[in-house]
């Protein structure tokens, strides 16, 4: 799984990455086709009533990379900032998530000094080299949108190690374009509504990712059918029969004891 995900980063078309909150949205994703899954962090948080981005769902997201380990589909996981711990803190966790058979990790530098995410990022690859490590900036999602913040930080973290770089938020093609021009490594945007895959792939973009998108339009959908019952009206075709969900949750576990998915 792990040279699988590099190579999924150097193909002829983006990697299009939808992101799960938990183990039957994982599974429904892997069945609808999707070449790898990553999670998200804010589905994770607020699907267990925790706030986003404070480091306090280290628990639960090592108990879903546990589990989701076990889908044959590579697997990236948001660790947020390495929920607080230092170097050694946050190389230790990487090396348990990829003891589980993780592909992957997205590390976050908050916005804060840039040295201290490069000697992150430096422990974890020393720790496994193997795993991939999409450093994240949030210069264009919290900050300013810094352009050269954002490609200093870049240079900085693909010369520590980072396998790829991952800027939510940037969306103009020429600050795209410069961010490819600057680094070696593969660019990780985040799909916003409007955006063209094909239009990415041009500007050089080699993964695009869901983020929290899947887990909010679920809420939406939950809320909206809810509405569509009180007032009468006709509920959405296509929602998943009890069956199907079961089997997701179930059926899948059987299938991971009994050799893996088929």
């Amino acid at each position: 799984m792990l040279r699988e995900f590099h190579a999924l980063h150097h193909a002829d078309s983006p990697l299009l990455l939808p992101n799960a909150w938990d183990f039957a949205s994982a599974v429904a994703l892997f069945e609808a086709g999707f070449e790898a899954i990553g999670t998200t962090s804010l589905g994770v948080a607020a699907s267990h009533g925790l706030p986003d981005a404070a480091g306090c769902t280290r628990t639960q997201t090592i108990e879903l990379a546990r589990r989701l380990a076990d889908l044959p589909r590579p697997i990236t996981v948001d660790v947020e900032s390495g929920f607080g711990g230092g170097a050694d803190e946050v190389a230790e966790l990487a090396a348990e998530l990829a003891g589980f058979g993780i592909a992957g990790i997205n590390l976050e530098d908050e916005l804060g000094d840039p040295a201290r995410h490069q000697e992150l990022i430096s422990a974890v690859k020393e720790r496994v080299p193997e795993l991939f490590l999409n450093a994240r900036t949030d210069t264009y999602w919290l900050g300013a949108k810094s352009l050269a913040d954002t490609i200093d930080r870049a240079e900085r973290y693909a010369a520590a190690g980072a396998d790829g770089v991952f800027v939510p938020g940037m969306a103009t093609d020429g600050d795209i374009r410069a961010l490819r021009d600057a680094i070696d490594v593969p660019i990780n945007i985040l799909y916003q509504p409007g955006q063209r895959i094909e239009h990415l792939a041009e500007l050089g973009v080699q993964r695009i990712s869901m983020g929290s998108l899947l887990y909010r339009a679920a809420l939406h959908a939950a809320v909206a059918t809810a509405r569509d019952i009180r007032v009468g009206a006709a509920v959405a075709v296509g929602i998943p029969d009890y069956s199907t969900v079961q089997d997701y949750a179930i059926g899948g576990g059987r299938r991971r004891g009994s050799g893996g998915f088929q």
